[in-house]
């Protein structure tokens, strides 16, 4: 035996000692790590509900939409709203173990934690806030839906908050609804403006407004300059409180934000007219809306595509305002179309029922396309 091959041998040795000795080190941090909390939270597909179905609640099932003192007709298929399910909270964080394992899921997000729960808004804030948005999207998913039937009814102001530094700090609360201004019917935002800016910020305007409780009171509220606008302002936050000529009730736990809006309008499209209006086939969808039928960008829409998927449905309706997230991301087996307004989805369901030609339907591919370069 050589020399040089007795001098190999420690070598070689060592480098097994090192190189053991990362793989141990490897471990006990791998283990460690699998453990610690992190300051992400792990989004994923949440429950999906039919709005055309029913859940159940207190033991029994009961309809999503329910429509009392207006004509009903029978539906088919699925016309799906979508949720996104957060794992983890403040108090108790995913693992960087579950972090990992979601990173290479194509249906989960990791996101900073703040971004979900900000440090300045408590648990019980954001639910509140949560429901409130959900009662304000059923609304204007009931508006929605009868516009688009030419339906007629009556709309007011509301007040969503009220500052408490401003004009109305001491005379209104939240729920209130504006009736009029110094004798002039608020009927919109724009005319509560209008009304305020004919008062001026010198006198007290004669406000007419109903409580929650049905009760009416005139209130004197002299207006002060918003830093916002430049112009009267009462100092609150304005919603619209609707009028509708039957009553229509949306019954849904647990579930908060503005996201179902326009599965909710087009539910309720189908059941007060003839014939199927998805043609009897299982479709999704996502998106706000107004009471003009404007539809808007939501967040989660990744998750939605799988949960839209998972839960059988073929056809998924997605705000083309969230086409930028969609493309590069739909699963196999699910059609996606671009929607901007609530015409537009049911356009979309119209060719799906007659079995037309889909593929002339607007898709996120060709709205990105559209795109001007940045």
């Amino acid at each position: 035996m050589s020399l040089f091959e007795n001098e190999e041998r420690p070598r070689a040795s060592r480098r097994a000692r090192r190189g053991w000795t990362i793989l141990v080190v490897a471990l006990i941090l791998g283990l460690l790590m699998s453990f610690l909390p992190a300051p992400y939270v792990i989004e994923q597909p949440g429950p999906v509900y039919n709005t055309l179905g029913t859940q159940e609640q207190g033991g029994k099932d009961v309809p999503l939409i329910s429509i009392d003192g207006a004509q009903t007709y029978p539906t088919a298929g699925t016309l799906d709203m979508l949720t996104v399910s957060v794992r983890g909270t403040r108090e108790s964080r995913p693992s960087w173990a579950e972090l990992l394992s979601s990173w290479f899921d194509s249906s989960h997000a990791v996101v900073p934690i703040d971004a979900i729960y900000p440090p300045e808004v408590t648990t019980e804030q954001r639910d509140e806030q949560n429901a409130a948005l959900m009662v304000d999207s059923q609304q204007e998913a009931i508006a929605a839906a009868l516009t688009d039937l030419g339906i007629d009814y009556t709309t007011n102001v509301a007040v969503g908050a009220v500052d408490p530094s401003g004009a109305a700090a001491d005379a209104l609360v939240a729920g209130d609804v504006i009736l009029s201004v110094n004798g002039a019917t608020a009927t919109d935002v724009d005319a509560l403006r209008a009304a305020l800016a004919t008062n001026g910020t010198d006198a007290p305007a004669s406000i007419v407004v109903r409580h929650a409780d049905g009760t009416e009171e005139t209130v004197s509220i002299t207006p002060t300059v918003s830093e916002q606008t430049d112009a009267p302002a009462l100092g609150i936050s304005a919603t619209y409180d609707y009028d509708f000529p039957f009553d229509v009730e949306i019954q849904l736990n647990d579930v908060g934000g503005p996201s179902a809006g326009m599965m909710f309008a087009l539910g309720i499209i189908d059941m007060l007219t003839p014939g199927e209006l998805n043609g009897g086939q299982n479709v999704a969808g996502t998106g706000t809306i107004d009471a003009a039928g404007d539809v808007g960008p939501i967040g989660g829409i990744r998750q939605k595509l799988y949960g839209a998927r998972d839960a059988g449905a073929t056809w998924f309706l997605a705000p083309a305002t969230n086409c930028d997230e969609v493309v590069g991301h739909v699963p196999d087996g699910l059609t996606v179309f671009a929607v901007s307004t609530l015409s537009d989805s049911m356009t979309a369901l119209k060719t799906i029922a007659d079995g037309g030609d889909t593929s002339a339907l607007p898709s996120c591919d060709a709205v990105m396309a559209s795109q001007p370069a940045s």
